[in-house]
């Protein structure tokens, strides 16, 4: 159904509204930015509290998983709570858990803190979006929503840089201390500025604890089957296992959702063709934003050698492109069809991944410049236009649970697309490396150029195999270029899904006109 302008668009929004927007844009930053920021100092982490290698990556998993499983919950927490105490309430918690997590002296404590965090983090994301839509007449929805874009994207690029700065210059412990005054000042101006709205406790009685319990379980298991699929082969007893298990869990939460006359979460949203086809784009979005943002570091760490910090500064080039083009966004999304804005979105953001597709070992900071401005450009293009699709035609009242459904999108592309990437870094890279190896041993001329042999390096070997000292120097040199070769799989891959949405784009219909400035 859709909306329809009232008398309510005629009122401007007041700078207190805001305000209390900008301190749930505070929150969301800080949810977004613990990830990357902790990723960069797991081996400090590891080494002060004595962490099983092989268990590292489960203060991220432990997270990622709460946080998916709190996203599509933010529609009832919502119902239950209203907007403004779940704000306050989740902000606070993030808060305590920050400083839990920096408590923390065993791997047991801190992963306890982390799905704490992961769970009030969840909250706290699509509650932003759902709010761009309920505190903003609709000609202002287009500048929140680019507030609202700028912060989700700008804190996995600046993350890296934040981390790598906090861990060369003090404690481990400050990745999470650095969440307190924020989150004090979000709660504080949440909590004064934004609309008052009476809990409605009542809702609680109606949980659907089996349905919630589904949810949970098929996303936890779903969430680690990604996580273990690289490794242990897609098709390995482990990772079948957890995704038949997931799907059987997610399959009966949507049978039992379906039917539901008060259900934990509206799923009826997919009725609406615009709203899937939103989070179509927002799956696809997933791939290539968190693709991107893995696999520049990935690169500039393990082929270029750099540290978090020079990594971090490098990869700053997206998160300014983004902040120069966001003026020039919100001007052509108020003027430009949702449809068209996003083909274009989507076409650019596919050129500037395929562009990284074509790197060699010795690419750094000026040949990642350009793809980096092409993909910081496309971005703003990728999220505004889809957001309104998705939820700029729905009712109130269904905005927050659609809201906690379209970010969930996002959230499953960008685990299912890391998968994917890690899996073709593993498996491309040995393949990569024999045929590197015997164009080394055929002496042909383009292979040496792309491993960076000097041109008047003698390799003196027997036919068919590198002698010991030759071993030595150049097999450093083909690992190294295989990798590369496999991360450029990995750019292509994604550089071709992000095409996707061209397909589909075209099927969603148009949504009404915005009001003029002229009738307000």
């Amino acid at each position: 159904m859709m909306q329809c302008p009232d008398a309510g668009e005629a009122r401007l929004p007041s700078l207190s509204t805001w305000l209390g927007f900008f301190a749930m844009c505070i929150g969301m930053f800080m949810a977004i930015l613990d990830v990357q920021i902790v990723a960069t100092s797991l081996p400090t982490i590891q080494s002060a509290l004595g962490i099983n290698p092989d268990q590292m990556s489960w203060i991220q998993t432990a997270y990622l998983i709460a946080e998916i499983v709190a996203i599509p919950l933010t529609g009832f927490l919502t119902r239950l709570l209203s907007m403004r105490w779940l704000l306050v309430f989740g902000t606070l918690l993030f808060t305590a858990a920050s400083v839990g997590c920096a408590q923390s002296d065993s791997f047991n404590a801190l992963l306890c803190w982390r799905v704490l965090q992961g769970f009030s983090g969840g909250t706290l994301i699509p509650l932003v979006f759902s709010a761009v839509f309920l505190l903003f007449p609709q000609r202002h929805q287009s500048i929140a929503t680019t507030v609202a874009g700028v912060v989700a994207v700008m804190a996995p690029t600046v993350g890296p840089i934040i981390g790598g700065w906090i861990t060369e210059t003090y404690s481990w412990h400050w990745l999470f201390l650095i969440n307190v005054v924020p989150g004090l000042v979000a709660a504080s101006l949440a909590a004064l500025l934004l609309p008052r709205a009476p809990m409605e406790l009542k809702y609680f009685r109606s949980i659907d604890f089996q349905s919630l319990a589904m949810m949970a379980m098929g996303l936890a298991a779903l969430e680690i089957a990604l996580k273990e699929a690289p490794q242990r082969g897609w098709l390995g007893p482990v990772v079948l296992s957890l995704s038949a298990f997931s799907v059987i869990m997610l399959a009966a939460f949507t049978r039992r959702t379906w039917t539901s006359l008060a259900p934990i979460v509206d799923l009826h949203n997919f009725k609406d063709r615009n709203f899937t086809i939103g989070c179509i784009l927002s799956f696809v979005l997933g791939f290539g934003l968190f693709g991107s943002v893995y696999l520049m570091p990935v690169f500039l760490a393990f082929v270029r050698g750099h540290n978090a910090l020079q990594i971090g500064e490098i990869m700053l080039v997206t998160g300014i492109a983004q902040l120069m083009i966001a003026p020039f966004a919100v001007m052509l999304e108020q003027r430009v069809e949702a449809r068209l804005l996003s083909t274009i979105g989507f076409l650019l953001f596919a050129i500037g991944l395929g562009c990284s597709a074509f790197q060699v070992p010795q690419t750094d900071t000026s040949a990642m410049f350009w793809p980096q401005v092409i993909r910081g450009l496309a971005i703003m293009f990728c999220l505004l236009p889809p957001t309104r699709l998705a939820l700029g035609g729905l009712q109130d009242d269904r905005v927050p649970d659609a809201s906690g459904l379209f970010n969930l999108m996002r959230n499953l592309g960008g685990a299912i697309g890391l998968a994917l990437i890690d899996t073709v870094i593993y498996t491309r890279s040995t393949t990569h490396g024999i045929a590197i190896a015997n164009g080394l041993l055929g002496g042909d001329q383009r292979t040496e150029r792309f491993i960076g042999m000097p041109a008047n390096e003698v390799v003196a070997h027997m036919p068919g195999k590198f002698d010991a000292i030759a071993q030595s120097i150049f097999s450093p040199m083909v690992a190294r270029a295989a990798m590369v070769q496999s991360i450029n799989d990995a750019w292509a891959m994604i550089a071709l899904i992000t095409l996707i949405p061209l397909l589909i784009i075209m099927f969603a219909y148009q949504l009404p006109p915005k009001a003029s400035p002229g009738n307000h």
